[in-house]
């Protein structure tokens, strides 16, 4: 696969995996590892750092491989998303980490649906462009708001497969082959990344097939009934989908179409 780049920040591999929700910290570590992923998110507000056990969670990084993306996962509006973008540079910093610069962007609108915000979403957008953030802006899959948080400064615009952690998967490959065409239009290099609802491989082979340039997920893996094999079959289905993209599938017919021609078949004559 050709590198992602994002702005200033580039991966050769395109699937984002999150640090939440495993049963240990062990198996987190083996599950990313597993999936090949070369940046890994991290939600600043809601990750202890230290766990109950006292075990640190960049204990189980290695922030020499790993690129970690800070999230503002659990802000509901603009200005706590802008104070948790700013601690989670500020951590990164620390750890001399290069993720440090850029912020995967998550305004919710409400705890129920965990759908984006689109208002809060662009202006927290703007604030943090100035504030000289890459911004990764998680969106739903509506195209005129990825638009609008483009045009906020959004490095990327990351639409909604379906809600967070709901595994539904692509509800509306339209929407998002809609989000990914006006989106590109006049920079086919403007990266787009499905971000939430997958729910098993499949999910991550439609996104890449629709075009999309990567696909973020956390749920799908740490809640499988074996992370670390889900996330080898995560790994292999982005790869797939992204050179399927890229090979060109036929057009879909009504009828069927011989894979051999019946000009010269050789003809069966009764009685000879």
């Amino acid at each position: 696969m050709d590198p992602l780049r994002i702005k200033n920040f580039s991966c050769r591999h395109r699937l984002f995996v999150g640090t939440g929700k495993y049963q240990s910290y062990e198996i987190m570590q083996k599950s990313l590892d597993a999936s090949g992923c070369e940046v890994v998110t991290v939600a600043v507000r809601r990750e202890r750092l230290i766990d109950k056990q006292g075990k640190s969670l960049f204990e189980y990084l290695d922030l020499n491989k790993y690129t970690i993306l800070p999230n503002t996962a659990g802000c509901f509006t603009a200005d706590d998303a802008i104070r948790v973008a700013l601690l989670g540079r500020d951590l990164l910093e620390k750890q001399s980490n290069k993720g440090a610069g850029w912020v995967k962007l998550e305004v919710l609108g409400d705890k129920k649906t965990l759908l984006p915000d689109p208002v809060g979403t662009i202006e927290a957008t703007k604030e943090l462009v100035k504030e000289g953030f890459t911004v990764l802006a998680y969106s739903s899959d509506d195209p005129r708001s990825a638009m609008r948080i483009k045009e906020a400064g959004a490095a990327s615009v990351m639409p909604a497969g379906s809600p967070i952690g709901s595994g539904q998967g692509i509800l509306n490959p339209l929407n998002i082959s809609l989000c990914l065409e006006l989106l590109k239009e006049g920079d086919a290099s403007y990266p787009v990344i499905v971000d939430a609802g997958v729910g098993a491989a499949s999910d991550v082979a439609v996104a890449m097939e629709l075009g999309a340039d990567g696909v973020l997920l956390n749920t799908a893996i740490a809640h499988a009934k074996d992370p670390v094999t889900m996330a080898i079959a995560m790994k292999h289905a982005l790869e797939a989908g992204y050179h399927s993209y890229r090979a060109g599938r036929i057009p879909k017919k009504r009828y069927a179409t011989a894979s051999s021609p019946f000009e010269g078949m050789i003809s069966y004559i009764p009685g000879e």
